[in-house]
């Protein structure tokens, strides 16, 4: 199969795969389609919202739409990084042999990641990266593809542990999961207080999604797009040339590298999944707030006068 029959294959498949995610989860179109992007990119999910908003479920509906092994891991104060990983254990012919974790799936479900400690929180950091972990001196890899989709609580803040910048900047998205319409809410209601229960088809296989991911990585990108990426990335950090003063006034720390390669391959898969062979520079804007609105730290100034990190980002873009 060429590239170009790939691409639309790809847009295709793109496409069924929304629809049958769309019988399970009503509403919340922005959402699934960052979610699918960042899979078909590579890159793992942060989903922040209030509790019930069908988080775990997007989750767990995607992973049956793509065929994959999936797994849930609640995270809580006492989860220890062997919970995740797997351990070793002395069997009965008196030799060590390691037991795998949940984490040997091709989908996990971080579920409330920060309601465990950063010990815990860091048992992730190697295998969202490298896509192997480490246990009694051995390296195990994990079968490919491997995302991880965590969730967050972002109004019951005790009890819980900030995650840590190198573990934020490993999440390609950060995925505000808002509240349903008032016309979406009734059609949940409608949905899921009847006996009838829809069922999710897979649409692709793990050899599949490996090969589009490929795809995405093969397509060209001109040179005022990722001029365009690298300079966005830049605007972000205080004190560089070209930093507005909004960025000067109000934050911290900016986007590093990972940014503007993030910027680059959501573009990428943006403009596949709406059939185009190349992305334009509205490729980069559309997925450019749930990349960076997670990698701006914002000082006290810009906490004291409520300016938010979404408004800073909007007014770069």
């Amino acid at each position: 199969m060429s590239d170009t029959q790939a691409v639309e294959r790809f847009g295709e498949q793109y496409k069924r795969l929304k629809a049958e995610i769309n019988k399970v989860i009503i509403g919340q179109d922005q959402v699934v389609d960052l979610v699918l992007l960042g899979i078909f990119s590579r890159g793992h999910c942060l989903l922040v919202g209030v509790p019930g908003l069908a988080k775990t479920l997007l989750v767990n509906s995607v992973a049956q739409a793509l065929g994959l092994t999936f797994n849930r891991i609640q995270f809580t104060p006492d989860l220890m990084p062997s919970d995740i990983i797997g351990s070793e254990i002395l069997d009965q012919d008196r030799r060590f042999r390691f037991v795998r974790g949940p984490i040997f799936a091709n989908i996990i479900l971080a579920d409330e990641i920060n309601r465990t400690p950063p010990k815990t929180q860091a048992a992730l950091l190697e295998a969202m990266q490298e896509k192997a972990v480490t246990a009694a001196g051995a390296t195990h890899a994990l079968q490919e593809p491997f995302f991880v989709l965590a969730t967050q609580n972002p109004i019951e803040q005790e009890g819980t542990y900030p995650l840590p910048e190198a573990q934020l900047d490993r999440f390609m998205f950060n995925i505000w999961v808002d509240y349903p319409t008032y016309a979406e809410e009734l059609a949940v209601v409608k949905a899921t207080t009847s006996d009838s229960k829809p069922t999710i088809s897979p649409v692709l296989t793990a050899e599949e999604i490996i090969a589009f991911q490929g795809l995405v990585r093969r397509i060209p990108v001109a040179d005022n797009v990722l001029e365009y990426a690298v300079k966005l990335a830049t605007r972000t950090r205080p004190g560089t040339p070209g930093a507005p003063a909004i960025i000067t006034d109000h934050v911290s720390w900016g986007a590093g590298p990972r940014a503007s390669q993030f910027l680059v391959i959501g573009a990428k898969c943006h403009a596949l999944a709406r059939g185009r062979f190349s992305p334009d520079i509205a490729d980069v804007q559309a997925v450019a707030l749930p990349i960076l609105r997670h990698r701006l730290v914002r000082n006290y100034k810009a906490e004291a006068e409520g300016v938010t990190v979404d408004r800073i980002v909007g007014s770069i873009l």
